[in-house]
């Protein structure tokens, strides 16, 4: 029985590599210090196989569960959206330039 046990488990963990990976508590107070240093985040519904909204902090490998309705997490949420899109809609700008400028020359 233990050996089908386990046999079950590898299956389950193969199939589903993130199971065990849902925060399962969330911190309601997130030091300015943290925030600062977000390199990224996910939002985790409470769905499925994870049952608490929580926003996953990352930063250098580690990560922090955070209170998504948390005024301070919202915010450095939306700031990074916004570098996030700041940044490609620039670098589409120089490339139209560009292209714009390789036209001229040609004509």
């Amino acid at each position: 029985i233990s050996v089908l046990f386990l046999t079950l488990l590898l299956l389950f963990l193969a199939l589903f590599p993130g199971a065990f990976d849902c925060c399962t508590k969330i911190s309601d107070e997130i030091p300015k210090g943290i925030l600062r240093r977000v390199e990224r985040f996910e939002i985790q519904k409470a769905d499925g196989l994870c049952h608490l909204e929580a926003v996953i902090l990352h930063i250098k490998g580690k990560k922090f569960c955070a209170n998504p309705q948390n005024r301070k997490v919202k915010r450095m949420m939306k700031k990074m959206k916004h570098k996030i899109h700041r940044s490609k809609s620039h670098v589409r700008k120089q490339r139209r330039i560009r292209i714009t400028k390789q036209k001229e020359q040609e004509q």
